[in-house]
């Protein structure tokens, strides 16, 4: 044991980014699966997600939401990325004045 870690608690150290693709969909129907299963496997192991969106279509205020959940999952400490999002994910997020919450790459 390293004298000079002797007795401290190591914190572990989050992984870098988390990549996922969306999908088609994120209304009410998958908005409570996806913030389960993005939460889970983001909370204390990432400090970025970076989601790939260029699939998703369909956006209502529930998929805003999973968006939003996730900030905060991150505990401010981290960001989220949003990828190639499509016309209907950037007309959500203009429209709620929200673009500026996220780190947006056409």
């Amino acid at each position: 044991m390293n004298k000079n870690t002797r007795g401290a608690a190591q914190k572990a150290m989050p992984e870098s980014t988390f990549y996922f693709s969306t999908p088609f969909e994120i209304s009410m129907i998958n908005a409570e699966s996806l913030k389960s299963h993005l939460g889970t496997a983001v909370k204390g192991r990432y400090e970025r997600v970076e989601l790939r969106m260029n699939g998703t279509r369909l956006m209502d205020s529930s998929g805003l939401g999973v968006l939003l959940f996730l900030r905060l999952v991150l505990d401010g400490e981290g960001s989220v990325r949003l990828r190639e999002p499509s016309s209907t994910v950037m007309q959500v997020l203009i429209s709620t004045k929200t673009a500026s919450l996220f780190e947006i790459i056409p």
